[in-house]
């Protein structure tokens, strides 16, 4: 397979070969510019790396920046009397526009150093540009040995002033009874701008207008025609020309003969060569290279990208997913194949720590629950986060959907395996991470679902990174949703703040998954009661006196499955974090056989003796039940 590799590569080089030399000269050095807004770029100038030189005149070369800037080296034309010749000072500047029938170039960002400084150690040197004598005017140089007052029309130079002496500039249109008759002229400077006087980067907005005599080109112009170096001459002269036609415009009919040949003589072989291939490869080792392609797809880290490839990628936010306090969700795609879900974080929230939280936290993260992040933007306030796209929405969804009242729309056995991968995720951030992450806002909004209805840990917004070794993390205040914070994150009378948080909140979804608050509610209304009562605490009840807790199941083992997980759910939600179990423990009661005998009553010591953990108790119950009675803890 090589050789038809290599007889295919040189078969292309001739063609490149033949079609470059049917191009017409002329046709490189059509006018282009730097950019979209850049100014256009012709005779007497050249683009450097871009055309050849003999599309401009000498001295006029440009060139574009990274960002598309067009730029300058100029030779500043400068007279000064102290050596009695004309200098030029080189400097690069912006170039904002070009008057061809003028002949004016207008400039900006102005990059000088101190001029007065460089007079003395420039040698002589012609410049083909000369400044407005009407737009500027020229200087006389003072040296004054002492500090006092002089005319506020003069300039102080502080490129060469000390803190014994000060260097003075001042106009020459100025009156000879304000020069300062106790300081010793030094020299004077032709017709220049202020800023190459003074030399100060604060300055380089402002525009400076420059004019060039040769080549003469007005008459071309004039007539509506273009200039060009003249043909087969010793000297630099220039002649008029048509204006030329654009490439697309102007091929003739030989070179456009010769593409259409070229390219179905290259698609030929093309063919040919992908036959080949296709033919020569065997099945194993194509699925052996997308295997490759996949793990390192895995292992790449998250591509950084700027907010012109986000409205690309969006389609200029063409497919709004969902909105929240954070900002908004919109659908995307990388390719055909690949599709996203770009969050857009709103500009004025915060200083970025929720999105320096997300990208540090799960950038480097590949687990089969959590969700991938794929590439973030930074651009200046413009901040936003690309993840792998799921096309199933949110558990909360799935529990709307099911009514929450005992019936779920994938049904039971599909709840339980959800519960157990999002157990695994979260067991991973725990414990299978280098550093260990507590993602302290685990609810049903937070969890996607793929294709398969496969759960993904997301939103790592309020998460924090700390050392597995770390018995606490350290908080400033109170971070997550209202009806899954853990009590130690809401006093921490209840113990240290760590990654228990998390199991607390992960209780707290257990039973929101078998529909607890609205059982709860239901239950609430039979017995026609307004009885503020902890809906966590009814739950224990029901189960403890040996009452089903399901409404409406299908199967008799459905109802094995939701104890199971209302038992877990009571476990993780222990009041005190040492008494909740961890992950892999809680991984272990879902998938094992049997459900899991009943934990310690979390409500039975309401009534402690320690007052204020009593009182902290009684006031985290009552803003859980305000929150499931005014909807707080949605999203």
């Amino acid at each position: 397979m090589p050789h038809i590799l290599i007889h295919l590569f040189l078969h292309l080089i001739f063609l490149t070969v033949t079609l470059a030399q049917l191009v017409p000269p002329h046709d490189q050095c059509l006018p282009t510019r730097c950019g979209d807004f850049g100014p256009v770029i012709r005779f007497p100038f050249h683009l450097k790396n871009h055309q050849p030189s003999h599309c401009g005149y000498p001295g006029f070369e440009l060139s574009c920046t990274s960002k598309n800037i067009t730029q300058f080296n100029l030779r500043f034309p400068i007279q000064a009397t102290i050596n009695k010749f004309d200098i030029s000072i080189s400097a690069n500047v912006s170039v904002e526009e070009i008057n061809y029938k003028s002949q004016t170039i207008t400039l900006s960002d102005l990059n000088a150093s101190c001029l007065p400084r460089q007079i003395a150690n420039t040698n002589s040197s012609a410049s083909i540009f000369t400044f407005d004598p009407n737009a500027y005017g020229g200087f006389t140089l003072f040296n004054c040995s002492s500090k006092q007052k002089y005319s506020s029309a003069s300039i102080r130079i502080d490129c060469l002033s000390s803190p014994q002496y000060d260097v003075l500039a001042f106009r020459s249109y100025n009156s000879i009874s304000e020069y300062p008759s106790s300081c010793t002229m030094m020299y004077n400077i032709s017709d220049v701008p202020y800023e190459l006087l003074y030399g100060k980067q604060e300055y380089s907005y402002t525009r400076i207008f420059l004019h060039w005599s040769e080549p003469f080109c007005g008459n071309c112009e004039e007539d509506g025609k273009y200039c060009k170096m003249k043909s087969n001459s010793s000297r630099s002269e220039t002649e008029c020309i048509d204006i030329p036609e654009e490439p697309s415009k102007g091929l003739s009919k030989k070179v456009t003969v010769a593409i259409v040949f070229g390219s179905l003589f290259a698609f030929v072989l093309v063919s040919l060569a992908v036959y080949k291939i296709v033919k020569l490869k065997m099945k194993k080792e194509d699925q052996r290279r997308i295997e490759r392609f996949l793990e390192d797809y895995k292992a790449l880290r998250p591509t950084r990208y700027s907010y012109a490839d986000i409205k690309k990628i969006t389609e200029q936010f063409k497919y709004k997913l969902g909105q929240g306090g954070y900002g908004k969700v919109y659908k995307g795609k990388l390719s055909n194949e690949i599709l996203v879900a770009v969050k857009v974080l709103n500009n004025f929230k915060g200083e970025g720590e929720d999105f320096i939280n997300e990208v540090g936290s799960i950038g480097r993260i590949h687990h089969v629950n959590v969700v991938r992040l794929v590439g973030y933007c930074a651009d200046g306030y413009r901040r936003a986060l690309v993840y792998e796209y799921l096309s199933n929405d949110t558990l909360q969804k799935i529990i709307s959907s099911g009514n929450g009242r005992g019936s779920s729309s994938l049904g039971w056995e599909k709840m339980l395996q959800i519960s157990v991968g999002i157990a695994k995720g979260l067991e991973y951030l725990h414990q299978g991470c280098n550093q260990r992450i507590v993602h302290f806002d685990i609810k049903p909004h937070n969890i996607l679902l793929d294709q398969d209805f496969n759960p993904k840990v997301a939103d790592f917004g309020l998460a924090k990174l700390c050392a597995k070794e770390q018995s606490a993390v350290s908080m400033t205040a109170a971070r997550g949703t209202i009806g899954y914070i853990a009590p130690e994150v809401f006093s921490r009378n209840y113990g240290d703040v760590s990654y228990r948080a998390d199991i607390y909140s992960f209780g707290m979804l257990l039973l929101d998954m078998i529909g607890g608050r609205n059982k709860f509610d239901d239950a609430a209304k039979a017995e026609n009661s307004s009885s503020q009562i902890y809906y966590p605490e009814w739950m224990y009840k029901q189960l403890e006196k040996g009452e089903e807790i399901a409404i409406q199941i299908e199967h008799d083992d459905e109802n094995s499955i939701i104890k199971k997980l209302a038992i877990v759910g009571l476990w993780c939600i222990q009041w005190f974090p040492a008494d909740r179990p961890s992950m892999k423990v809680v991984i272990q009661m879902l998938v094992g056989e049997g459900i899991p005998i009943m934990p310690p009553n979390p409500f039975g010591s309401m009534n402690s003796t320690d007052m204020k953990t009593s009182a902290d108790r009684n006031q985290y119950s009552s803003e859980i039940q305000r929150s499931s009675e005014t909807g707080a803890n949605s999203n």
